[in-house]
């Protein structure tokens, strides 16, 4: 299924060395996914997004420049022109394998809506029967800025509208609503889900659960959920790595430099960038990752699908057998080009997490 990745930097990145440069960097991983434990169907081949917000905040247009393209990601010559002369502090990329919806533009992520950004990678559970039930729920402006079929801008509809009805203007230019504000209508988004596909699969017992990666900023702050709707099984996979800087050490060989215990740059991926294991964190199924500034933030969720026992291993089966489960990488043996440091084994300073 899809893939996604959030980049945010105190300095601007050239999205090449996030979307094309890196031997498994997200457009590789759409068709090349050697950490992908399910091998059933490895290619994320029906369309790709990128949404980037732009360096210069006085144009007049509010939000990200988004660029979509229902080709395959690898096989996009304006894909890899753009990455190669575009520059961003705060990106979004999404690359689609689809299971609801037909192939088109309107379909691949990232969704947006004014300051807003939004993306999903999983699946909502019996869609079909909740979908009107879904749309039922949405005030007029937010019914009818669907323009796609798949469940995953249906959620971003839902997340809209929550927040609008939490009493916020989703119109707002500057958006930066606050890390808070977007993680409790993340949290309410789920529980209508949740609420919604409860009813419907009460009669169903072959029901699967929703797996619900969601991921939403305005510009500013940045909050991602690894979520499912079982108190067994496994979230699809989700990551993230901090350091201050990302660095290409050999051609197509890239790592995360820890020099000090700045966070100035963070990434969030459903599957890492890198082969070094050191360079990424799993986040907790079912928790709430939040990017405040440049600092990582982990909420658990604590709900009926919690688990009380922080050891209690889950069932990976499902997301495994949807090709939703990417592995934390095995390092491989640095080049000699490595500076000292890594060769000689010595520590890099470790990355600071706050869990709330």
């Amino acid at each position: 299924m899809c893939r996604f990745l959030i980049f945010k930097g105190k300095e601007p990145i050239r999205l090449s060395h996030l979307l094309t440069r890196p031997a498994h960097s997200i457009i590789n991983q759409s068709f090349d996914s050697r950490l992908r434990l399910d091998r059933r169907r490895p290619i994320n081949g029906d369309g790709f997004g990128v949404a980037y917000y732009p360096l210069d905040h006085e144009l007049e247009e509010d939000g990200p420049c988004l660029f979509k393209a229902i080709t395959p990601a690898w096989n996009n010559q304006n894909l890899e022109t753009l990455a190669e002369k575009t520059k961003s502090g705060l990106i979004f990329a999404h690359v689609r394998a689809s299971t609801y919806g037909v192939l088109s533009e309107t379909n691949c992520h990232p969704f947006n809506y004014h300051s807003i950004t939004f993306m999903h990678n999983g699946g909502i559970s019996n869609f079909r029967k909740i979908k009107r039930r879904f749309l039922a729920h949405l005030d007029d402006e937010y019914f009818n800025i669907i323009q796609g079929s798949t469940d995953s801008e249906c959620a971003f509809a839902l997340f809209l509208d929550t927040l609008d009805k939490m009493g916020y203007d989703t119109t707002k230019k500057d958006g930066n609503f606050g890390h808070a504000v977007l993680r409790r209508c993340l949290l309410k988004t789920i529980d209508y889900i949740k609420e919604w596909t409860n009813e419907a699969n009460k009669d169903d017992p072959k029901a699967e659960p929703s797996l619900l990666n969601f991921a939403v900023t305005d510009g500013s702050s940045v909050v991602v959920s690894r979520y499912v709707t079982s108190k067994t099984d496994e979230a699809a996979s989700l990551h993230f790595s901090c350091g201050s800087s990302f660095v290409e050490y050999a051609p197509g060989e890239y790592r995360m430099e820890r020099l000090d215990r700045n966070q100035d740059v963070i990434m969030v991926a459903s599957e890492p960038l890198t082969f070094e294991r050191g360079d990424w964190t799993t986040v907790p199924t079912n928790s709430i990752l939040t990017i405040k500034n440049q600092t990582v933030l982990l909420h658990p969720t604590q709900d009926e699908y919690s688990q009380e026992d922080p050891l209690y291993t889950r069932n990976s089966s499902l997301a495994e057998s949807k090709g939703l489960m990417g592995s934390v990488p095995v390092s491989k043996p640095l080049e000699k080009n490595v500076p000292p440091l890594e060769r000689e084994g010595r520590s890099r300073p470790q990355t600071s997490v706050m869990v709330n």
